[in-house]
């Protein structure tokens, strides 16, 4: 199975060129960074994802995570690699240094997230799911919960989950039955979870649980949730560990992917109500566990561009060896390697293109987030903030489907072979289909994109973006000829936008199935064009530093073809995207439900 090498030329120039790297580390606490410490953080982070994570995937995938007498096993290698992560202080990478983070920006942590989700997706949901505990922890705890849990958890010695699903309610979180009963200090927790990501195992010392539950007394719906820490093990106010919790992991899905994954059914309190601590006020849980959904779905998003990044390379290292029939525009009949056919190198740009545009937009997402939490000025706090919502939901959908889109393409280019688990294609298929799944699924992304992100503020964000975005149209303009095709593309898919924002503004209060109807298309339609404006920006990137005798030229050259490629097979899905939105609602629920 072909390894995995790090991108870190095209991660450096989507941090630098089109994130603004540089205006993230003139932001207070970024003193010490620059351009050659990130180049050295990434590397460092490639050796890692390449040499220690990426050669325990295929056998991840193979034995997958098991449960025997109660205790839940990972798969061979996995402790070993958990503990090199954390000696290594890569879980402590984005976090305060008060708590022993290393307190570096999100842009960076998530360039390293996107290595160790392509390295090995499955092992990377630990700490991804930890960093969600410490930010519910941090912004919303007491000051002994941050400080009894936040060093430990920083560092990676503990681990933590979400635990909000139930299986009567799926994402119908209002319907959630799981109780937290007061008792002195503390609540005795009762209820079960599902698809609980790293529920159990034994890479942790400890597992701290954040969990979603309701006091007796609590309204009824999403208003009477409360967010509670329930550890595994019982921990002494000097912060050492006092004994088993009263939970336990009562099963393992049997999952399509990500097998070495625990993905756990876990119940509190079969013996009297597991112990409890309350996160800030009652009856907030659900307001709390939201503030966390950001940075997840951003992580999200960054797996589908992780897992289309490792796809394109075992793809495009397999056509490169493959032999298999003459090319056509060539008189000998010698068999040649599948890269020279025009089919095959149309899905290897399609992935190369889709990949660079999606993680372009997961970085600059990320930099806007940098911005939101550390600018000194609260207005462009707010301004970044502003952004970071409205597009959150676009890189967790699109870059999710991005990431099955790519994985499927791989599989083609192989053929026979990629339907043959023993070739690994599959399993990037099999792994990346999770993406568009939890967190939200897809649906309820673009739902939230219509619903609140764009109308709460009557698309004044969005109209404002696609001002920005448009601006761009002069230097394109100034560019060269080869560009041109490019920029015309990149018009229409901005007028597509500008004038489908409009439409569900007008339809959304009117009719909201109109709306609904179409809003999957209107986020990818969002993704498609932010897409394709950054690949412009690196295209005119690329141009400067070609004329300027900088960089690689053959990774600029790269990078302009690529970014050409975009405009003239990527862009115009805008126009569909557009139809799709605009259609409405009647033919879609104009057949009986007895029908389907």
């Amino acid at each position: 199975m072909t390894g995995y090498a790090a991108p870190i030329a095209d991660m450096r120039f989507a941090a630098t060129r089109l994130a603004g790297f540089a205006e993230i580390a003139a932001l207070p606490g970024g003193e010490d960074l620059s351009d050659e410490l990130l180049a050295s953080i990434l590397e460092e982070g490639a050796k890692f994802a390449g040499g220690v994570l990426a050669p325990l995937n295929r056998l991840g995938d193979l034995q997958g995570s098991r449960l025997e007498n109660g205790v839940v096993r990972t798969p061979d290698g996995w402790a070993a690699a958990y503990r090199a992560f954390i000696d290594g202080g890569w879980n402590a990478v984005p976090f305060e240094s008060g708590h022993g983070g290393q307190g570096l920006p999100w842009l960076i942590a998530t360039a390293l997230q996107e290595m160790w989700h392509s390295a090995n997706m499955a092992f990377a949901l630990c700490p991804m799911l930890t960093q969600a505990v410490v930010e519910a922890i941090g912004r919303h705890g007491s000051p002994q919960l941050k400080a009894l849990f936040l060093p430990k958890l920083v560092s990676g010695q503990w681990s933590g989950t979400m635990n909000l699903t139930e299986s009567q309610a799926g994402s119908d979180l209002a319907a959630i039955r799981t109780r937290a009963v007061r008792e002195g200090d503390h609540y005795r927790i009762s209820g079960q979870k599902i698809f609980i990501t790293y529920g159990d195992h034994e890479l942790a010392e400890n597992i701290v649980h954040l969990v979603l539950a309701r006091t007796p007394e609590a309204p009824a719906g999403v208003k009477g949730i409360s967010l509670f820490v329930v550890p595994k093990h019982l921990v002494g106010t000097d912060g050492g560990l006092e004994g088993r919790n009263d939970l336990r992991c009562v099963s393992l899905e049997h999952k399509m992917g990500i097998h070495a994954s625990p993905t756990a059914v876990m119940s509190y309190g079969d013996n009297g109500g597991a112990f409890g601590l309350l996160v800030g006020e009652e009856n907030k849980g659900l307001q709390y566990m939201f503030t966390t959904m950001n940075n997840a779905r951003l992580s999200v998003g960054l797996q589908g561009v992780a897992i289309a990044q490792r796809a394109l390379q075992k793809a495009a290292s397999f056509a490169r060896e493959r032999v298999q029939s003459r090319d056509i525009a060539n008189g000998d009949a010698k068999p040649v390697t599948i890269i020279h056919h025009p089919d095959i190198r149309r899905m290897l740009l399609t992935m190369r293109a889709l990949t660079e545009a999606s993680r372009a937009l997961a970085y600059f997402v990320a930099a806007k987030l940098d911005t939101a939490n550390r600018h000194p000025d609260p207005a462009k706090r707010r301004a970044a903030q502003a952004i970071v919502d409205l597009l959150i939901p676009v890189v967790k959908g699109w870059s999710s489907e991005i990431g099955s889109e790519a994985a499927a393409m791989g599989v083609q280019i192989h053929g026979g072979m990629g339907y043959i688990e023993e070739t690994g294609a599959a399993q990037f298929m099999r792994d990346a289909k999770i993406a568009e799944i939890y967190e939200g699924t897809n649906g309820i992304q673009a739902n939230d994109l219509i619903g609140r992100k764009l109308t709460r503020d009557g698309g004044a964000t969005a109209k404002s973006f696609i001002a920005a975005m448009r601006s761009l149209d002069g230097g394109l303009g100034a560019a060269d000829a080869e560009l041109s095709p490019l920029r015309a593309a990149l018009a229409k898919g901005l007028a597509a936008l500008e004038a489908t924002t409009d439409w569900i503004l007008a339809h959304r209060a009117r009719n909201p199935r109109d709306a609904a109807a179409g809003a999957m298309a209107y986020l990818r339609l969002w993704g498609t064009v932010a897409g394709g404006w950054l690949m412009a920006k690196a295209a005119l990137a690329a141009q400067a530093e070609l004329a300027a005798g900088e960089g690689d030229p053959a990774f600029l050259r790269a990078k302009i073809i690529t970014a050409r490629f975009y405009g003239e097979h990527i862009l115009p899905r805008a126009s569909a995207h557009e139809a799709a939105v605009t259609a409405g609602a009647g033919t879609l629920m104009a057949m009986a439900n007895e029908a389907f």
